[in-house]
């Protein structure tokens, strides 16, 4: 391309010619993006703790600025490095972020809120398509935008509904705010599945032949597809514990640990796609069982190595995905292709704007509401405030709107009409306000209606102390504390037992959990024993309180 050519003429002539077995302009675009993260990186650590900025943002205008520079040395041809490409997005990027995220996620906050995190992801997602499509099928015609078919408009609808979960890790706090961090992220994840779903199922959907079984075979086939897909990461992630525990690699070499875990987890996404299934969510699922069974499995030194491995590999694709999304918004090919004025290109980008904004309003406030109906313990329902800013922390769009844009609107042979090259670019205006414009204003949006006004005491159900916890204060500790601590307890625990009186779902399974699934899977309390190691001692100090119990009982 252009702005290889004029990089590659800056380099030395010994250069070019002794790496003439490599693609020169593969190489300059590698070492420009390896200097980006870098940059990235520096500059994200100065940044860091600034309420109007983080690191999803700062990569996008980072490449965007670099763009600028790209497109004043190629003198205006083109500005693309790396053009974008939906297989590096999906296969190779995509998969650490959502792995990271779900082993490094809450479970308990998670699954307590599950049955929300699904009515918003799934039900939420398929309103928020029904009223993208609806509304650009009706308001596309008044532009003056005719070219469009019905599989177009049923594609904005899927493509818009996309929401941005990469960006939210950044903007949401899982500390400060765990309740709306579950929620919305799991969103997230469920909602991206969904869409893409729903994209799939728009590609393959004859519009000649619609009837009434049709809704209820796009339901059905999402049903096959969430399930399936969850179960295959949940069977991928037990897989991988129960090899490690059987085998126990670290006994000769932790680095078959970390290797095994890696390349299983990466295997469950890639099947699931093989299976044209949901490598997100098989790979987010896979991401939890793995952290609940497969990490207490491993020694030492792999959990350390893991959970840093895991974050780090996760945080380099997520700001190269912003990067490569910011050099490719001032892509000049795709701009010229488009023939549309600026008037033009400005009412479809604030169409798609308006009923982003209306798509997302249309099942958050209507959802949270029939949810809190539902609900018994005022101390358990969603306020209004905590309703505004889910809705507000789901309307930014990002890199798998893009790559679902592109896979419609554009093909490989750059032939792509002065219609089609328009959604592209109004897509990308999209994302880059939507990132910039609501990324920037939701950590103070945040502070300022939750913040500010937190009350000290419990918000809802999710950080009352879980059963699990009586059980603990009960049977684990009462044997190792001092007396005192214990007269202490009497009273927190009686609470307590008032606070929970009945037998909860998370109770039941942590009790087939101990029962029948780690003794054969391990997980915590079942970890290898490791002559010589750091937590010998507190191994054999547990084992010894174990058997003085048994004895005493």
């Amino acid at each position: 391309m252009a702005a290889m050519e004029a990089f590659s003429f800056l380099l030395p002539s010994q250069v070019r010619e002794s790496s003439s077995f490599f693609n020169i302009g593969t190489v300059v675009a590698l070492c420009v993006f390896f200097a980006l993260l870098c940059a990235c990186i520096i500059i994200g650590h100065l940044l860091h703790g600034n309420r109007w900025a983080n690191e999803s943002i700062t990569a996008l205008l980072l490449g965007l600025c670099s763009g600028v520079v790209v497109l004043l040395v190629s003198k205006g041809q083109s500005s693309r490095i790396l053009s974008f490409s939906e297989n590096l997005f999906f296969l190779y990027l995509l998969p650490p972020i959502i792995f990271n995220a779900g082993f490094q996620v809450k479970k308990k906050q998670f699954f307590k809120n599950f049955t929300t995190i699904l009515l918003f992801g799934v039900l939420g997602t398929v309103i928020s398509f029904c009223v993208i499509s609806l509304g650009v099928f009706l308001l596309f015609k008044k532009i003056g935008l005719t070219s469009l078919g019905i599989k177009d408009y049923l594609a904005v609808g899927a493509i818009l509904s996309a929401t941005d979960s990469v960006c939210t890790l950044q903007v949401l706090s899982q500390d400060e705010t765990p309740f709306l961090y579950s929620i919305v992220f799991g969103e997230g994840v469920v909602n991206d599945a969904t869409s893409i779903v729903l994209f799939n199922a728009v590609q393959s959907l004859d519009v000649s032949n619609i009837s009434g079984l049709t809704a209820l075979k796009l339901l059905g086939n999402f049903l096959y597809l969430f399930f399936t897909s969850t179960i295959l990461g949940i069977a991928a992630g037990l897989l991988s514990a129960y090899i490690i525990k059987a085998l126990y690699f670290g006994r000769h070499s932790t680095d078959r640990e970390v290797a095994l875990m890696m390349l299983m987890a990466y295997l469950s996404y890639m099947l699931a796609e093989l299976m044209n299934l949901s490598g997100i969510l098989t790979v987010f699922f896979c991401g939890i069982v793995m952290s609940h069974y497969t990490w207490h499995n491993v020694t030492e030194s792999s959990r350390i190595t893991t959970k840093h491995a895991f974050a780090t590999i996760s945080f380099i694709a997520e700001t190269f995905i912003f990067l490569y999304v910011g050099m490719d918004a001032l892509d000049v090919d795709k701009w010229k292709s488009s023939k549309a004025s600026p008037a033009t290109s400005v009412a479809v980008s604030a169409t798609f704007l308006g009923l982003l904004l209306v798509g997302r309003a249309a099942f958050v406030f209507p959802i949270a509401n029939i949810s809190n109906l539902l609900k018994k313990r005022e101390s358990s329902k969603i306020e209004f405030r905590q309703q505004f800013i889910i809705w507000w922390a789901g309307l930014m769009r990002g890199a798998v709107t893009i790559a679902l844009s592109y896979s419609q609107f554009s093909n490989s042979t750059g032939t792509t009409s002065p219609d089609d090259a328009l959604m592209c670019t109004s897509t990308m205006i999209v994302v880059l306000f939507s990132t910039i414009v609501f990324g920037s204003i939701t950590k103070p949006l945040i502070k300022a209606v939750l913040l500010s006004r937190h009350k000290p005491n419990v918000s809802d159900a999710t950080d009352l102390p879980s059963l699990e916890d009586l059980r603990l204060l009960f049977i684990e500790n009462g044997a190792e504390s001092s007396e005192q601590g214990s007269n202490q307890r009497k009273g927190s625990n009686l609470r307590l037992l008032m606070t929970h009186p009945h037998i909860t779902v998370h109770y039941l399974w942590r009790k087939f959990d101990d029962k029948f699934m780690r003794p054969v899977f391990g997980g915590r309390g079942f970890v290898p024993f490791v002559p010589g190691s750091p937590t010998e001692a507190a191994d054999e100090s547990h084992e010894n309180n174990v058997s003085d119990r048994a004895v005493d009982s």
